[in-house]
This record gives structure tokens, sequence and C-alpha cells, in this order.
């Protein structure tokens, strides 16, 4: 039987599983702020269900059936965003906790018909691919961290691997957002500071930290 909880749990293993084959139970504790004792009890009973293959002391895996789960709820949590962001004119910010809760309403039917509406969009507002129907996405862009670019570089901003409320709103305060391409004018030796270059010509210093935490595609200078 699908829950919420249950539902938070597939997803959680779903994009652990992109860092590491076998996800481990304090991985999983500390991605779903949660003690390690209720892990395990939800891993017997997702394990029961079909859904993950557990083995003790090493860790967890999805089941093709559970894997299914994960990418269906995943859909709608990033279509959702979509939507209150383009439809509803949230910010990228707030949207993330309504879409942790919208993600649990309606089925495939919902799902479909809300993407079609759409338009069929690739990437949430936040840079992330969305699944298909079939639950596969296409993402062939070569990204790296802004942390990696090296003055002289131009590059374009493309996702972010922090979606938290806090680092948007951080980003939001420096004018930084998904589309915007940048000019890497100097790195500091003392911390690996960027200095970056607007279109407009305005420069700003960002943190080693938030350098990291941008995903960019590197453009022709």
């Amino acid at each position: 039987m699908q829950t919420i909880s249950r539902e938070n749990y597939l997803k959680a293993i779903l994009k652990l599983e992109g860092r590491a084959d076998i996800v481990s139970n304090q991985a999983l504790a500390d991605k779903l702020e949660t003690k390690p004792a209720s892990v395990t009890s939800m891993l017997h009973k997702l394990a029961d269900e079909g859904w993950v293959k557990h083995e003790a002391y090493k860790g967890v895996q999805l089941t093709g059936e559970g894997k299914g789960i994960a990418l269906a709820t995943l859909r709608k949590h990033r279509l959702w965003e979509v939507f209150l962001v383009e439809k509803l004119n949230f910010g990228w910010d707030v949207v993330h906790q309504w879409a942790e809760e919208l993600e649990h309403i309606g089925g495939e039917e919902l799902t479909n018909r809300l993407d079609a509406f759409l338009g069929h969009p690739a990437f949430d507002p936040h840079g992330d691919p969305i699944p298909n129907a079939l639950g596969k996405w296409k993402d062939g862009r070569n990204l790296v961290q802004a942390s990696q670019a090296e003055p002289g570089s131009v590059v374009l901003i493309k996702g972010v691997l922090n979606s938290g409320e806090e680092f948007l709103q951080h980003l939001n305060t420096m004018h930084i957002q998904l589309g915007l391409q940048l000019i890497v004018v100097q790195r500091y030796e003392f911390d690996d500071g960027l200095v970056l270059e607007w279109p407009d010509g305005r420069q700003a210093t960002i943190s080693h930290e938030t350098a990291q935490n941008l995903l960019v595609e590197m453009k022709q200078n």
C-alpha cells in the first residue's frame, strides 16, 4: 500500500542512488532527517511490498517496481513546481514545500494532463530534469559546478545543487537565476571565492560554497 511516507522514502532512495549503487541506512536517515531506527523499520515494510532490496549492514536498492513509484512521485513534484512558478507566479525559493504536498495527489491521468498543460517541460524551475510518462529523461547537458570555472570563463547558470529556501533566497539577493550568463573575472586564492561580472557590467563576489552549488554550462568566450 502506497502512503505519503513510503513515497517519500522511495523518492529519497532514488535521489541517493545517483551517488552510490547501494544507499546506506545512515545516508537515508540524514536525507530524511530522521532516526536510523525509523529508517530500518520503514525499509522492512518497503521490502515486504517488494519495492526495495534491503541487506542488513550494507544498505538498500530500489526494485523495478519501487523505482517506478519513485519516478512517478518525482515527476509529479517537478511538474507541480513548474506549474507553481510559471502559472501561479510563485518564486523558485518557495515552491519546493508546496510540491512536497502536491506530489502525493492524483494519479497518472492527472499527472499526464498537467504535463500536457505545461507543454511537456524537460526541466523544473531549479534546473532538474523531469521524467516523462515512461520514467525516462534526457539530460544531455554537460554541466559543471561554477567553482570549477577558471578566470576568463563565460558561464551560463543552468541549475542548482542546493534547492533549499535559504540558498535560493541568497541567490535572489544577488540576482542570480537560471539562464543568466556571467563572466568569471577572478578567483581569490585565500578562499576560492569568485568575482563574477553581470551582462550590465556589474561585478560581485560569490563564496566558494555558493559556487559549488551552482551548475553551469561553459560557453565560448
